[in-house]
């Protein structure tokens, strides 16, 4: 009866040390998985600020070309007419007034990206490791 009991009371023992273990390496998962999440969003936060600098470059480069295109136009122009030099003059604040918009609109949204990632960091995460996942399998068909 002993050796029953002690066989009994072995493999209580033995599943408390189970239980224990599972425990300590779930949490140690969970503080891993926050370890990474919180650079996976630092990451995800800075890829999207550079991309809403490379936009306003980008704009800005294309402002500065089609100045100087607008700058050339009009000098090719002054010869035909006032009303050319208006149209060049028309077109030229038409494209700041696009190129305003455009860069207001690309800060607005990084901003909006920004906060969103701040905001809910987890599912951030999970749709960047998604993006990734798929991105990842494109690539490798290909």
């Amino acid at each position: 009866m002993a050796d029953l009991k002690d066989r009994v009371k072995t493999g209580i023992d033995n599943a408390a040390d189970a239980a224990k273990n599972a425990t300590d390496k779930a949490a140690n998962a969970t503080q891993n998985v926050k370890n990474d999440g919180g650079n996976l969003a630092d990451r995800v936060k800075d890829n999207a600020q550079n991309l809403v600098d490379r936009a306003g470059d980008f704009a800005g480069q294309a402002r500065d070309k089609v100045q100087e295109w607008a700058g050339d136009a009009r000098s090719t122009l002054e010869n035909v007419g006032d009303r050319a030099r208006h149209i060049a003059g028309d077109a030229r604040h038409a494209v700041e007034n696009a190129y305003d918009t455009a860069s207001d609109s690309v800060g607005d949204f990084g901003r909006e990206v920004t906060a969103l990632v701040r905001k809910h960091p987890l599912p951030a995460i999970l749709i960047g490791f998604g993006v990734g996942l798929l991105i990842g399998r494109t690539a490798r068909v290909i």
